[in-house]
Order: structure tokens, then sequence, then C-alpha cells
């Protein structure tokens, strides 16, 4: 017994020494993490960590899977002065000629083909367009179409070994689901920022004819037009459009256009040089009390037609202001915004079921849209 404690004792007094040797002489051995800098400063550095491993909750591979096919476009276009052939306007200040005006906005490469999807008032009017990708090459950029009523155009470059951005399913995105928003705000370089989804569906903004927006947090900014929203896997779900501010920088509402809608333009006017649409001649109005009150209906579910132009589909199928429209091809239509979007989608020359509430009883009626006009098209009617 008095052997092992005689042993024991003797350990200690030996590490004890030990102890006040390297403290003496090595104190940073003692101080975990502990360096000392070039000019001695003592410093408290983190352990390395595994190259390529990303911090938790880190967002880092969903912005290098997705970050690479977005692109920043530059746009330019000659413009005159408004007055610039008024006689008198030449004769006090001369021929003021023409001056470069230019724009910016960003895009999203969706096909190794070299098909970039962007927003129409990016590129609008633009007598020359250049689009410059991450990794510094820049191309020209030709206009394969646009699309004004949901602010969408397919641009096309012609470059090798194209980044390809991977497309989502925005039908899936839930509010609450976070996002990344990627582009070229104010033309700093390419940018992430971060959020939620903070609603779907959102309409009646006054933006497009088409509205069924993704509403963000994420910050977009100018020059983040035609960026991509993307999903915590990197995978493309919207094309950020437009922001509400009173400031012209972000105040936490984005709107981004759903992928769903994207690839639906992308489709008609790559096929077919534009969106062919679906249109029965109707004015719609949401179903309020008072609305109902007046034709004399049942408020509840539905859209009310408030005119009906004359010879227009509807009007050859037997449609009538006052009917409240419940059902397009079996698909309830609750909104004004989803019945746009659902006639939009019908084949022109096709008959669809309507089904409509009339007074206390319910119709279905067969209406065959024809081809939606284009804006200038209805303006002229509209006139007429």
């Amino acid at each position: 017994m008095k052997r092992s404690w005689l042993l024991f004792s003797q350990a200690v007094t030996i590490l004890v020494a030990a102890y006040f040797v390297v403290a003496t002489l090595q104190p940073d051995w003692l101080r975990g993490g502990m360096t000392r800098s070039g000019a001695g400063v003592a410093l408290l550095e983190a352990p390395a960590t595994p190259a390529g491993t990303p911090a938790p909750g880190s967002f880092s591979g969903a912005a290098r899977k997705a970050a690479p096919a977005v692109v920043s476009i530059n746009t330019s276009k000659a413009v005159r002065h408004p007055r610039s052939n008024d006689p008198w306007f030449q004769f006090f200040f001369g021929d003021q000629g023409t001056q470069e005006q230019t724009g910016l906005g960003s895009g999203v490469i969706i096909s190794p083909d070299g098909y970039i999807l962007t927003n129409n008032h990016v590129v609008e009017g633009a007598d020359d367009i250049e689009v410059t990708l991450p990794d510094s090459r820049q191309a020209k950029a030709s206009v394969i179409g646009t699309d004004p009523e949901t602010d969408l155009a397919i641009l096309k470059i012609a470059l090798d070994k194209l980044p390809v951005i991977v497309l989502g399913n925005s039908d899936q995105l839930d509010v609450g689901d976070q996002v990344l928003a990627i582009g070229n705000p104010f033309g700093v370089g390419q940018t992430v920022t971060s959020g939620i989804v903070s609603a779907l569906g959102r309409s009646q903004l006054g933006i497009n004819t088409f509205e069924n927006f993704i509403q963000t947090d994420a910050a977009i900014n100018p020059g983040n037009s035609g960026g991509a929203l993307v999903d915590v896997y990197g995978n493309l779900m919207g094309i950020n459009t437009a922001i509400y501010s009173r400031s012209g920088g972000s105040m936490g509402i984005g709107f981004a256009i759903p992928v769903s809608t994207a690839k639906m333009v992308l489709d008609s006017i790559v096929k077919d040089g534009h969106v062919t649409r679906g249109w029965i001649g109707v004015e719609p109005n949401e179903l309020s009390p008072e609305l109902a009150e007046t034709f004399g209906v049942k408020p509840g579910a539905g859209v009310i037609v408030t005119g009906v132009l004359q010879a227009g589909p509807a009007a050859q199928a037997g449609m009538r202001p006052g009917d409240v429209i419940l059902q397009v091809q079996d698909k309830p239509v609750r909104t004004v915004s989803e019945l746009l979007t659902t006639v939009a989608s019908l084949t022109p020359g096709t008959a669809a079921d309507f089904q409509l509430r009339r007074g206390d009883s319910e119709v279905t009626i067969k209406v065959t849209p024809t081809a939606r006009p284009n804006q200038t098209q209805r303006g002229a009617q509209q006139r007429r």
C-alpha cells in the first residue's frame, strides 16, 4: 500500500513540475487554439474545418448550384429629345441628335442551347443587349420573343458549355418556405439574398395582365429584375420581377413570376413566336354582396359576369350579364385572376364546359374560345 502511494505521489510531483515548466517556457501550449501573429500578438483561432464543409443552416450549396446560371443583362437604346421634330425647338436649340439610354437587369440560363429567361421590361425597346456570365464571358443576345402580359421575355446567346439552372415545381411552394433571390442589384455584381415565401397567388396589383405572383421578403432591388428565385436546393421557383417600395429599394415585399408560368411562355414563344391564349369576351368581377344583390343572384363562390362582348365567343354560347361562373372544365373559379388564367390556358377553337349559376339554378354551357387579341387589338376593340 505504501509503495503504491509513493508511486502516485511521485507521478503527481512530476506532472506538476512539468506543468510549471511548460507554463513558464511555452504558455501558448496551455491555451486551446491560441496562436501568435507575426508581431507576437496572442490570438485565439477556431479549429480548422474540412474544405467545402458548409456551416449549419448555410445556403451555400443552393447558391453554388444556381448562381452560375444567373447572368447580368445590360441594354442600350438610342433616344431623341421628345421635341426634336418641333421647328421652333430646333431653331432655338438646334438638332440635339440622339442620346444613348442604358438599362440593367438580370436573366437566367434555362437551356444549354442558350435560351435565357428575363423580364420584358428589362429588354423592351432595346437596340443592343449584352449578357455577362458570372465567369466573365460576354455575348450579344437576340430577342426570341416577348410576352408583355406576363412581363416575360426569351433571349438567346451563342456560347458553349453554358451553366444551366434546374427548374423546380413552383406549384409545390408553401408560405414559409425559405428561398434565395439571385441577381445583379444596382450593378454591384451578383448578389444572393435570402428570405421566405410570404404569400402565394398575389394578383390585382396592376403590374401585369396575368398576375399569379410569389411574394417574398428576400431582398429584391433594381437590377434584380429577371433574376432567379430559387429554393434551398438551388432549383428555380420563379423570375424576380417587381417590388413594392416607397424609396426605390427593397422594403421586404418582392414579387416573382412562378416558373410554371415561365415554362408555358417559353414553349409558346419558341414554338410559335408568340403566346397564344384562349379568350371568351366577357367582363368579369368579384362577386361582392352588392353585385349579387344588383343582379339578383345568391352571394358565394364564383365570378360574376357584368358584361358580354357582342358576337364574342361567350355571347354566341348564350352567356349573359349576371351569370356567375363557378367552374371551367371542372376547375373551380373563385377570383377574376383565376378565371383569366384558366380561360387563357384553353385551346382556341376547342369547346370548353362552363358551369354557371343563373338566378337560383345552375346550368352548363359550351364556349368555344378564340385566340386572345393582343393589347393593340383589344384597345382598338374597346375604342369601337
